[in-house]
C-alpha cells in the first residue's frame, strides 16, 4: 500500500510539473517592453486623435449601411484599447500616475467618440436601425465573456518577446469597442435613449473586462508592483474590483437570461403555428397573419384569420395545445374576419391560396414523378409495347397475353443468393410449344438487347 501511495505521488507530482511547463508564460514575456508599449499606446494626442475620429466615423457608416466588412475595419484601425489596457496594467502593477493619465484619456476619447458620431447620424439621410446596429442595444453576459477571455488573449499576445499582430488584430475585432460608441451616438442622434443607454453599457462592459483580463494576466505573469505603503490600501483596492466586476456582471446576465427566453419562444411559436396550420380545422381557413409578442409581463400568440369561423370548442382545442410546445403562460388571440375584406386583405388572401395551389401542384407532380419512375423501374425502359405486341402477334400467333417485367427477384434457396432476372409473363391462345418458346425466348433477348430472359406461363 505504501509503495502505491509513493508511486501516485511521484506520478501526480510528474502531471503538475508538465501541466507547469505547458502553461509557463514566463519564459517567453518581455516585461519592460510590454509596460513601455502599453505605456505609449495610452498617449492621446495628434495623430491618434485623427485616428480615432476617422475610424468613429467608418464604423458608423459602416453600422448605418449595415456593412460588417467596413466595421471591422473601423475596428481594427481604432487606438481605444490603448488607455484602457492602460487602466488594467497601471492596477496590476500599482502604478497611481498611469491609472490617472489612463482614465483621463479614455474618458476624453469616449467624448470625441460620442460627438463624431452623434454628428454623422445627425446629417445622415439613412436614419433607419439596421441589424449590425440593433446588435449593439442589448449586452448580455456572452459579452462580459468575450471581452474578459478576448483582453486576456490580447495582453498575453502583447507581451511576447515576438508580438502577434493577428492575435492582437482579433481581438480588436472580437472586443468591438467602437460599434457601440457609434451606437450610442445614434441614439443621441435619433433621441432614443434606450438605444443610448443599452450601448454605452455595452462599451462599458467590454472596457471593464478588457481592463479587468488585463489585471488578472499581469499579476499572473508577476509584472513586478510597486508596494503600498499602507497594505491595507492595497486589500481595498482588490474589495473594490471585485464588488464593481459582480454589479456590472449581474444586469448582463438577466439581459442574456432574457435574450435566451424570447428566443426559444419565438422558435416554439413559429413551430406552433406551423403544426396547427396541418390540422382538418384549416382545411377552410386561412391564417394571413402572425403576430408574436414576448415581454417579463406578457406571452402572446395573435392570429388573423379569414375563411370559415372557428367554433369555441376548435379554439379551446388550440389554446390546449400550447402546452406541447412549452407554451405554458402564452395568451392565444385569434382574429376572425366575417365582413367583407378590403383589397390589400384579398389580395393577400388570394397570394396565399395560390401560393397553397402552387404547393399541392408541386407535391401532384413530385408523386407523378415518383410513380413514373417506379414503372419504369418495373418494365424495359426504351420498349414500345405495343409495337412488340404487333410483331409477337405476327411472329408468335400462339400468344394471347403478354407481360415483361423489368427487375423480378428470384431467391436461390440453397445458397440464399438473389438475383434480378427480365421476366416474360405469357398466356397460350393453345397448349405452349416448348420449342416456340424457346425460339421466343432468343428471338426476344435479341429484339430488346438483353442478356437473359425468363419465360413464365400464366393461365
Amino acid at each position: 500500500m505504501g509503495l502505491f501511495k509513493e508511486k501516485m505521488s511521484l506520478y501526480w507530482r510528474r502531471v503538475q510539473h508538465f501541466v507547469r511547463r505547458l502553461t509557463n508564460l514566463s519564459a517567453d514575456t518581455d516585461v519592460e517592453t510590454t509596460v513601455n508599449s502599453i505605456k505609449k499606446d495610452i498617449d492621446f494626442k495628434g495623430a491618434n486623435v485623427w485616428i480615432l475620429f476617422f475610424a468613429i466615423i467608418v464604423a458608423s457608416i459602416g453600422l448605418n449601411m449595415n456593412s460588417t466588412a467596413v466595421i471591422i475595419g473601423a475596428m481594427l484601425i481604432s487606438p481605444l484599447m490603448g488607455p484602457i489596457n492602460g487602466i488594467g496594467l497601471s492596477i496590476g502593477i500599482n502604478d497611481s500616475d498611469l491609472l490617472k493619465k489612463s482614465i483621463k484619456n479614455l474618458l476624453v476619447m469616449v467624448v470625441i467618440s460620442l460627438v463624431a458620431s452623434t454628428a454623422y447620424f445627425l446629417i445622415s439621410p439613412l436614419s433607419d436601425a439596421q441589424s449590425e446596429l440593433l446588435a449593439r442595444t442589448t449586452p448580455t453576459i456572452f459579452d462580459v465573456m468575450i471581452a474578459f477571455f478576448g483582453g486576456a488573449a490580447g495582453i498575453v499576445a502583447s507581451s511576447r518577446k515576438e508580438g502577434k499582430f493577428t492575435i492582437i488584430a482579433g481581438v480588436a475585432i472580437a472586443t468591438a469597442l467602437m460599434p457601440p460608441l457609434c451606437t450610442a451616438g445614434y441614439g443621441l442622434a435619433t433621441g432614443q435613449f434606450n438605444y443610448f443607454l443599452g450601448a454605452f453599457y455595452l462599451f462599458f462592459i467590454n472596457s471593464f473586462f478588457i481592463a479587468l483580463s488585463t489585471f488578472v494576466m499581469v499579476r499572473y505573469m508577476r509584472f513586478p508592483r510597486r508596494k503600498y505603503v499602507d497594505a491595507q490600501r492595497e486589500k481595498m483596492v482588490k474589495r473594490t474590483i471585485t464588488v464593481f466586476s459582480i454589479i456590472v456582471i449581474v444586469p448582463s446576465v438577466f439581459m442574456a437570461w432574457g435574450m435566451v427566453a424570447e428566443t426559444r419562444f419565438n422558435s416554439q411559436a413559429i413551430r406552433y403555428v406551423h403544426d396547427i396550420q396541418q390540422e382538418d380545422i384549416f382545411d377552410e381557413i386561412e391564417i394571413i397573419n402572425v403576430k408574436r409578442n414576448y415581454s417579463s409581463k406578457e406571452k402572446e400568440i395573435s392570429l388573423s384569420l379569414v375563411g370559415k369561423t372557428l367554433e369555441q370548442r376548435q379554439i379551446e382545442r388550440l389554446q390546449n395545445r400550447l402546452v406541447e410546445y412549452g407554451l405554458n403562460n402564452t395568451k392565444l388571440t385569434i382574429k376572425q374576419t366575417t365582413g367583407t375584406l378590403d383589397i390589400d386583405a384579398q389580395a393577400n388572401v388570394l397570394s396565399k391560396l395560390l401560393d397553397r395551389k402552387d404547393e399541392l401542384l408541386q407535391e401532384k407532380d413530385l408523386i407523378i414523378t415518383g410513380l413514373n419512375k417506379e414503372l419504369d423501374e418495373l418494365t424495359l425502359s426504351g420498349v414500345d409495347h405495343l409495337q412488340l405486341a404487333r410483331e409477337i402477334a405476327v411472329e408468335y400467333p400462339n400468344v394471347k397475353r403478354f407481360s415483361i417485367s423489368r427487375h423480378s427477384v428470384y431467391t436461390d434457396v440453397a445458397t440464399n443468393q438473389l438475383d434480378t432476372i427480365p421476366t416474360l409473363f405469357v398466356e397460350w391462345i393453345n397448349p405452349k410449344d416448348t420449342i416456340r418458346e424457346r425460339k421466343l425466348n432468343d428471338w426476344l433477348k435479341v429484339r430488346l438487347g438483353i442478356d437473359e430472359l425468363k419465360i413464365i406461363e400464366i393461365q
